[in-house]
């Protein structure tokens, strides 16, 4: 049964998957970064030096020890914005990709 699995480790599709974790977890980070020191800044100044991040509507206020009851949409839009970019960013690749896989298809068949 070790000899199996060894096997099935070694196999591309696991290593695959191990690398596109990594890369993509690194990848993610990028893209926070970019959100949120490039982009909400930028957007910000244009909405008049509004900071995304805090943008909130308070549904009760803060009374002593107990805290703000917000709704955080700030952090929701930064959210989205990041989605949008990875997902923009993904399809551009499997666009490329499937490029690729076309014209080598056509080198083939020729």
């Amino acid at each position: 049964m070790l000899k199996e699995f060894r096997t099935f480790v070694a196999q591309g599709n696991v290593l695959d998957l191990a690398v596109g974790l990594f890369i993509g977890a690194a990848f993610g980070k990028i893209i926070s970064s970019l959100v949120e020191d490039i982009i909400n800044p930028v957007v910000g100044l244009a909405l008049g030096g509004v900071d995304l991040t805090q943008l909130k509507v308070v549904l009760k206020e803060a009374v002593g020890t107990a805290p703000e009851v917000a709704i955080r949409y700030g952090n929701f839009l930064n959210s989205i914005v990041q989605f949008l970019i990875v997902a923009w960013v993904i399809f551009m690749i499997v666009k490329a990709a499937n490029r690729m896989r076309i014209s080598r298809r056509e080198e083939v068949l020729a």
